[in-house]
């Protein structure tokens, strides 16, 4: 297990975490004092017998204007999948808390004034998921008996002036808020399923795209050159992308991808038509969806689809048409024997002497397509990743390269925020050549992806080419 102590006392590092809690005050109020009346009516139901009361109700109940303050925080990074934080609270605060107790026929009010609190919980998000919000359940419980001071006052008498009062109030309420949640006891807040937010993948879907048809001009001297991205919605998986078709408005790709479905039942395939500019932003042409849930299993269906100015429904569209877009999608559910057979071949583990916590990124460079150079193609692969380079062997004369070298890279930690920068190159085999060395294309990926699903096999389209892919398979190895 890992301690980070991120702050001590009054440290500035938590400063932000002060300054968010004093904006979102007014939200949490309501959403604690709902919680909380929802925590405390059945045990006040329970106890109100015992005492002969009639009953005992919330007249008003809100925390004020004055939020707690983190004076510390301990973050625990534990080799299971989850995250605890041990925060040290300190609550001076101004609430309205009253309560009208009924009993033998009379009625009495009582209000708690002046509250201070300090407490040291313990917040432990779990299990961590690859869906936003990327827990699954917040588990709360107090590390030890909180110190609570306060007064009652009932219908503007002090009703702590009484003898010995004071004291066992307080003792009671402390009681009885550290047997409800003092550890190994917890307050559980379910924020996402977790058997949903860890679906396996259930199917790959087949996307042909064929054609698209009547596109609009975007390019002022001629026609447009677009090309089509798709990607599953709601996916973290990085978008696909077919060739750009240089002026053309009726363009024909015929390229065939394969994505991987978690839920069809709720996802879609969602496209969208760009126009390519060799400087700037390129302009969108066009998009639809097609929920997965209308796709027949393991039938192939050919689509024509109107290109949509954007997706809001509420948003009043243009009559101008904008073309259309022309598929082949193939569902192809995973048979039981193949999901049992993925459970008995599990990835690779990483060696003994991985770093804990750490892991080991393979990279397997397998081969290349269209790559084609101004002066030469004798293409190799550079591969750059936290400073370390690595290179492929160099293939002569050949525009569709086949690698297969492997490639690992021993780290410390996942690298859920690095990004591997590959890169395609071709070096003349002459001497004296006016261009020694020419790039044919590079591709920047992220690896929270591989990360997340251990292994991906995907061809990318190579940035400042213009019809050249590189197939790359990644995978992380950890030793657990």
């Amino acid at each position: 297990m890992f301690i980070f102590h991120l702050a001590l006392s009054s440290g500035v590092k938590i400063d932000w975490l002060n300054k968010f809690l004093e904006v979102m005050w007014p939200f949490l109020d309501k959403a604690i004092c709902k919680t909380a009346k929802n925590i405390a009516n059945p045990i006040i139901a329970e106890q109100i017998p015992k005492y002969k009361i009639e009953s005992v109700e919330f007249e008003e109940l809100t925390l004020g204007s004055l939020p707690p303050t983190f004076q510390g925080m301990k973050v625990f990074v534990t080799e299971e999948k989850e995250l605890i934080m041990e925060p040290t609270l300190k609550w001076a605060g101004n609430p309205n808390v009253t309560l009208g107790i009924k009993a033998f026929g009379l009625k009495a009010t009582v209000q708690v004034v002046d509250l201070q609190i300090f407490a040291q919980p313990r917040i432990t998000l779990k299990p961590l998921v690859p869906s936003f919000p990327c827990f699954a359940k917040i588990v709360v419980s107090l590390m030890e008996k909180p110190h609570v001071d306060f007064g009652l006052n009932v219908v503007g008498a002090d009703l702590m002036s009484i003898p010995g009062l004071y004291r066992f109030v307080q003792e009671l309420i402390k009681d009885q808020v550290a047997n409800m949640y003092l550890w190994p006891k917890t307050l559980e807040v379910e924020i996402l399923d977790p058997t949903k937010a860890m679906k396996r993948p259930v199917g790959i879907l087949h996307v042909k795209v064929l054609r698209a048809m009547k596109l609009r001009k975007k390019d002022l001297l001629g026609a447009s050159d677009p090309y089509v991205k798709l990607k599953i919605t709601e996916s973290k998986a990085p978008s696909k992308k077919t060739a750009v078709k240089h002026k053309n408005l009726n363009p024909e790709w015929n390229e065939e991808f394969s994505i991987v479905v978690k839920d069809p039942e709720s996802r879609a395939l969602e496209l969208i038509v760009y126009d390519w500019e060799q400087v700037g932003k390129h302009d969108k042409m066009g998009t639809n969806v097609v929920p997965l849930k209308e796709l027949t299993p393991d039938e192939p269906k050919v689509m024509t689809l109107d290109l949509l100015k954007n997706l809001n429904q509420n948003d009043a569209q243009d009559d101008k048409f904008r073309g259309q877009l022309v598929l082949e999608l193939t569902y192809k559910p995973f048979k039981e024997e193949d999901m049992s057979k993925d459970l008995d071949n599990p990835l690779q583990k990483a060696p003994e002497e991985t770093p804990p916590g750490g892991g080991v990124l393979v990279v397997v460079v397998h081969e290349a397509q269209d790559v084609e150079g101004k002066h030469h193609n004798n293409p190799y692969v550079r591969i750059i990743f936290k400073g370390e380079e690595r290179k492929t062997k160099q293939v002569k004369k050949n525009r569709d390269p086949r690698w297969e070298e492997e490639f690992t890279f021993m780290l410390e930690e996942p690298p859920l925020k690095e990004k591997l920068h590959v890169e395609v190159l071709s070096t003349s085999t002459r001497i004296g050549l006016l261009h020694p060395k020419e790039t044919l294309g590079y591709v920047n990926i992220s690896l929270a992806d591989v990360v997340n699903n251990k292994r991906i096999n995907e061809k990318y389209h190579l940035i400042d080419s213009k019809n050249g892919k590189i197939q790359i398979e990644l995978q992380w190895r950890t030793s657990s």
